[in-house]
């Protein structure tokens, strides 16, 4: 967008200086008149070139990127000052004009010299403003010149390339939201291919895992047709135990929070791991405080049947309610021998 903004400032430029080499030229010698009309151009043309909106205080550089590439939007009073000096150009002209010399070249520029600033004003987001500076140029023009003359000399163009200006917007608009709207898949695209990496990632760590957990136990299994010693039931139930929580709580769990369950399982308590989906949003520092917190927890208890479960809630990260060996629900209170909340990251305690 900067290289086409480049490319335009210097046409813009070269048509002005076009334009004001034809109004200072006279044949009377006159240079008065021509020289403020001239200036005034001039300022009207850099005023609509250069002048941006200021950024907002604290304004993300994103969002100033994004907004110079859509291309800079001319403040709308700054296009009511050009509006105000392209309607007072003409005036000025033709005061300083004889009658019998308006319809002369020299004494025409402005129809083209307007019909640029105008164009340039249209490009800058401000087509409303350009075309009522084309109407007021129009009349203005066929009130000194008369209608069909000011279309043969130079209003029809005028018009023309406001005109060709506002199709440019539009197309250039369009490009930019097609292309925004391209990135943004693109992105999503590559977000879902990284998080299915991880996943799969994820999978085949879990897969690993379990191998390595139920393998020797299974293979046991299979070379003993299901003969076990105590011991050995002892090991495939702890090997059972840590798949389901592989399968069910995965994100609950490091090396302390499993030696921590096992140890209760050893000797004899029922542990039963919930993941809800409570701590997917949970950075992994803040995820290892919660995991430490749960695995302090566990050590400390000697409730027979434990109970761990996350949920998404915006205050606590894991629920574990511990009961003792009387009663079959949670209805009686004292049936509970733990109940704990490990509060969420940030959350005062």
């Amino acid at each position: 967008m900067r290289s086409v903004r480049r490319v335009f400032d210097v046409i813009a430029l070269a048509l002005t200086a076009y334009f004001a080499v034809r109004g200072l030229l006279r044949p009377d010698g006159g240079l008065v008149g021509p020289i403020v009309a001239v200036s005034l151009y001039l300022a009207l043309t850099f005023i609509a070139l250069f002048v941006e909106e200021p950024h907002a205080a604290g304004e993300p550089a994103a969002d100033a990127s994004a907004r110079d590439r859509a291309g800079s939007v001319l403040p709308r009073w700054t296009a009511a000052v050009v509006l105000v000096g392209t309607t007072a150009l003409p005036l000025i002209v033709t005061a300083y004009t004889p009658p019998d010399g308006r319809t002369a070249s020299h004494a025409t520029w402005y129809l083209g010299a307007v019909g640029a600033v105008l164009t340039i004003v249209c490009a800058r987001h401000r087509p409303i403003h350009a075309w009522i500076g084309v109407v007021i140029l129009t009349v203005e023009s066929s009130l000194a010149i008369g209608l069909v003359s000011a279309m043969s000399l130079g209003l029809v163009g005028s018009a023309v390339w406001v005109a060709l200006a506002q199709l440019l917007l539009v197309f250039t608009d369009r490009a930019y939201r097609d292309t925004a709207r391209l990135a943004a898949l693109q992105q999503a695209t590559s977000a879902w291919q990284a998080s299915q990496a991880v996943r799969r990632m994820e999978r085949r760590r879990r897969v690993q895992y379990a191998l390595a957990v139920a393998g020797p136990i299974l293979s046991r299994v299979i070379a003993a047709d299901g003969a076990l010693t105590d011991e050995e039931r002892t090991t495939a139930r702890l090997a059972e135990g840590s798949l389901r929580d592989e399968l069910r709580g995965a994100r609950l769990l490091d090396d302390d929070v499993r030696d921590a369950i096992s140890a209760l399982r050893l000797r004899g308590a029922t542990v039963t791991v919930f993941d809800e989906g409570g701590l997917d949003d949970i950075d992994a520092e803040d995820l290892d405080t919660v995991r430490h917190e749960l695995a302090d927890t566990l050590r400390r208890t000697d409730a027979a049947r434990i109970i761990i479960r996350t949920a998404p809630d915006p205050e606590v990260a894991i629920t574990i309610v511990g009961r003792s060996p009387g009663g079959d629900g949670l209805t009686d209170e004292d049936d509970v021998q733990l109940w704990r909340e490990v509060p969420r990251p940030g959350v005062p305690r």
